[in-house]
């Protein structure tokens, strides 16, 4: 327990802290795992809409300061590899049926 009246009062906004940045992690965290569940179910049609979501997550995150600028970067440029080699794949299945 905190022994000084300024340490009881750090304590206490940390705890509001660590609330909202779990907050803006779970957030970015589930439109992650949104994106790639469409791409393990072959949803073509909402891959690209959740990816835009994911991204705004995840730089809206970042942006709070909930995770690192280059961890962000990073986040982002591997889950639109998956995203993009979905995309081509698919596109390119489309064309081969077609």
């Amino acid at each position: 327990m905190a022994n000084t009246k300024s340490a009881a009062k750090r304590a206490r906004q940390a705890e509001v802290r660590r609330l909202r940045n779990k907050s803006y992690k779970t957030r970015f965290k589930n439109a992650v795992k949104k994106v790639l569940k469409a791409i393990e179910t072959g949803d073509v049609e909402n891959v690209e809409r959740l990816a835009k979501e994911a991204v705004v997550a995840i730089d809206k995150a970042a942006q709070k300061g909930v995770i690192h600028k280059n961890q962000a970067a990073r986040r982002k440029s591997r889950l639109m590899k998956k995203v993009n080699t979905f995309l081509a794949s698919a596109r390119g299945q489309a064309a081969v049926d077609a």
